[in-house]
């Protein structure tokens, strides 16, 4: 009994050992756990805490950069009201002086005409008195002789017979006035109802039709760069949109939009688009264009029948193809000018080809390769006067907006006839053309600064892109280039919203392996 209840005092002493042990032991178990947790919670703590500062950091340069472009833009707006003011004070001040040179003129104008009023006043005075002598003289002679009288007769049947005379004189002209006006609109008339054309307006976008979605993506390219060496290489901006099957090229140059178009249509049939394919098939396309520029121009000579011209008018000629006035294409106008005149120049017994070919000629200026600072009429007259024209074409090409004096029957015709193919109902629209001369007076502004090869104004003058030699411009450089065309755009034009300038630096590495 002894043993047994020791056996059960030891068997109890151990297991309250034991219990002590276990429960010392998940103690520090729990201990270390709970060490460990507030660790990791220190750690995740102190992260977050950094996180939040740094995006604190990046909101506030954020900030910062936004609040320096608001200030920016300000002091932009600011600098171009003080430039305005001051155009404005200066614009003024010549006016005032203007003013007061004009008001010295109309002073020494008042005192010349006192003077000769004056003048007047004494000669009438002088007269008066000279007739008051005459007709007391008259007064104190009692009668005439015959021979006198019949003098005095005579003298004023002479006087009446010369006004009547005067008279019918003026009733003629003017009914030889009249009579030449009724058979000047007669001829008018007779050449506008001989002579029809078709009219059509020209836009400045071409729509490119696609066969699949999938079409568009192999022309964007990877990350867009078959796209963008096209957009490079043509001058004009090419929008892919959510349009079903149809890609839009946008560009105010109708031969660039027609190289782009006849570009796309071939690497699209051909299935190969990459940047050195696209390169390859637009120096194809601009050859063929060249090439259907001069046959157009020869066969519009053959179809006029106009020979003998020169080569290069006879390429000017196909190239106004490709422009347009006022939304009237200028290779219809020109032809339909030429024959207006070849018609009212047989009616007038004039020399039919000569004013057909002045009609032909007329606005060749419009079209040259380089575009001087001269109207058009006057550059046209230098071109025809370069390539060996005759002198009344020539005359008739300079004169047909009066910018020189007409000289030849032939000049009037022209004129005449110019205007009446732009009045046609239909033939023209209301295009300003001061926005070509904007986009061109942009492209040039990019062109005089050294090392710029090319350069392209695409979404109507909102973005002007500058390509420039790798070799020429250093990357640095090509920066200042786009902060100094910046401003000297800003300075000299004057043109709506904003315009964006890109200006585009690329190195190329050829070699060929044999």
């Amino acid at each position: 009994m002894d043993d047994i209840l020791l056996i059960l005092a030891a068997s109890v002493a151990g297991l309250v050992i034991g219990i002590l042990v276990t429960s010392t032991i998940l103690r520090k178990a729990v201990e270390k756990k709970s060490e460990n947790v507030l660790k990791e919670a220190q750690e995740k703590a102190e992260v977050i805490k950094k996180e939040k500062i740094l995006q604190a950091k990046e909101k506030f340069l954020q900030l910062k950069s936004e609040h320096e472009r608001i200030i920016q833009d300000k002091n932009n707006i600011l600098n171009k009201n003080e430039n305005r003011l001051k155009q404005k004070e200066s614009t003024f001040s010549q006016r005032m002086e203007e003013l007061q040179r004009k008001q010295k003129e109309v002073n020494t104008i008042k005192n010349n005409l006192s003077i000769q009023l004056d003048l007047v006043n004494k000669k009438q005075v002088d007269l008066e008195k000279s007739h008051r002598k005459q007709v007391e003289q008259l007064e104190t002679i009692s009668g005439l002789s015959a021979n006198e009288a019949k003098a005095q007769l005579i003298e004023n049947l002479k006087e009446e017979a010369s006004t009547e005379a005067i008279s019918h004189i003026k009733e003629v002209v003017d009914e030889a006035k009249l009579t030449a006006n009724l058979e000047a609109k007669k001829v008018v008339i007779e050449t506008i109802q001989r002579t029809a054309v078709e009219h059509a307006i020209d836009n400045t976008v071409s729509v490119f039709n696609i066969e699949s979605d999938e079409v568009k993506g192999r022309i964007i390219g990877r990350e867009g760069r078959n796209i963008r060496a096209l957009e490079s290489l043509t001058g004009i901006e090419i929008i892919i949109d959510d349009s079903p099957d149809a890609i839009i090229l946008s560009g105010f140059d109708p031969v660039r939009r027609e190289i782009a178009r006849l570009s796309l249509h071939k690497l699209v049939t051909d299935g190969r688009i990459h940047p050195a394919r696209i390169e390859e098939v637009v120096a194809k396309t601009k050859k063929q264009i060249e090439q259907e520029i001069i046959e157009t121009g020869k066969r519009t000579c053959i179809d006029l029948g106009i020979h003998g011209m020169h080569h290069e008018l006879t390429r000017m000629v196909g190239r106004m193809k490709y422009r347009s006035s006022y939304g009237q294409n200028l290779l219809q106008h020109s032809k339909e000018v030429a024959n207006l005149c070849a018609t009212m120049a047989s009616e007038l017994g004039l020399n039919p080809k000569t004013a057909k070919r002045a009609g032909l000629l007329h606005d060749i200026g419009k079209v040259p390769d380089n575009e001087p600072e001269l109207p058009h009429a006057l550059l046209g007259m230098k071109l025809a006067e370069k390539f060996k024209e005759k002198a009344d074409v020539c005359n008739a090409v300079g004169a047909h907006h009066d910018e020189i004096e007409m000289t030849s029957l032939i000049a009037p015709l022209v004129q005449v006839c110019d205007a009446i193919s732009g009045a046609r109902p239909g033939a023209r629209r209301e295009v300003v053309e001061a926005y070509i001369r904007r986009l061109n007076h942009l492209e040039n502004l990019a062109l005089s600064y050294p090392g710029v090869i090319k350069t392209y104004a695409i979404q109507a003058g909102r973005e002007l892109r500058v390509i420039v030699g790798a070799d020429k411009v250093t990357d640095n450089e090509a920066n200042q280039i786009s902060f100094d065309l910046s401003r000297k755009i800003q300075d000299e034009m004057t043109y709506p919203g904003q315009i964006k300038i890109t200006v585009i630096r690329e190195t190329r590495a050829v070699n060929y392996a044999k």
